[in-house]
């Protein structure tokens, strides 16, 4: 067992809503894709470019699982000095971002993320390759997330 993955860590696993919130501009891409390969096959009469709406729907197939694989291993955990963001499965990564590094939180969310009640938290360091964000959280705790980080840090930077 990775320490990351110790029982002692109370992770908080983002939103299943974030699921169809990926799902549905994939699908619109795949689905573009198998009307205009089908559509070209059927206009020049050529049965070889129906390997297109084949392997998007494949593509599409195999999309699905890697997205619903991938939401369900991102998760967050605040401990007593940091914020842990873990994401992955066949690529595993954790970062950690202490609470006295953060300059500021973004919370985010499009029109997909609204409507499915959900936004993604963006923490923003002195250095651009030590931010971290989370993806699929419920929006109501996003913004107390993003507070209580906020307060984290402000406290931690005082004591510098």
């Amino acid at each position: 067992m990775s320490w990351y993955e110790n029982a002692e860590v109370p992770w908080t696993y983002v939103s299943p809503r974030l699921i169809p919130a990926r799902l549905i501009p994939f699908w619109i891409f795949i689905g573009l894709v198998t009307v205009g390969g089908a559509v070209a096959a059927l206009a020049s009469g050529l049965a070889a470019l129906l390997a297109i709406p084949v392997v998007a729907l494949a593509l599409g197939a195999w999309g699905t699982v890697v997205i619903r694989r991938q939401v369900t291993a991102h998760a967050w955990a605040e401990g007593s000095e940091d914020l842990m963001v873990k994401k992955g499965r066949m690529f595993r990564r954790v970062t950690v971002v202490p609470y006295g590094r953060m300059q500021f939180v973004d919370v985010k969310a499009g029109p997909i993320d609204r409507a499915f009640g959900i936004a993604t938290l963006q923490l923003h360091t002195a250095s651009p390759a030590s931010d971290a964000s989370i993806s699929g959280v419920p929006a109501e705790e996003a913004a107390r997330l993003r507070d209580r980080l906020t307060t984290k840090g402000e406290a931690r930077l005082a004591g510098l």
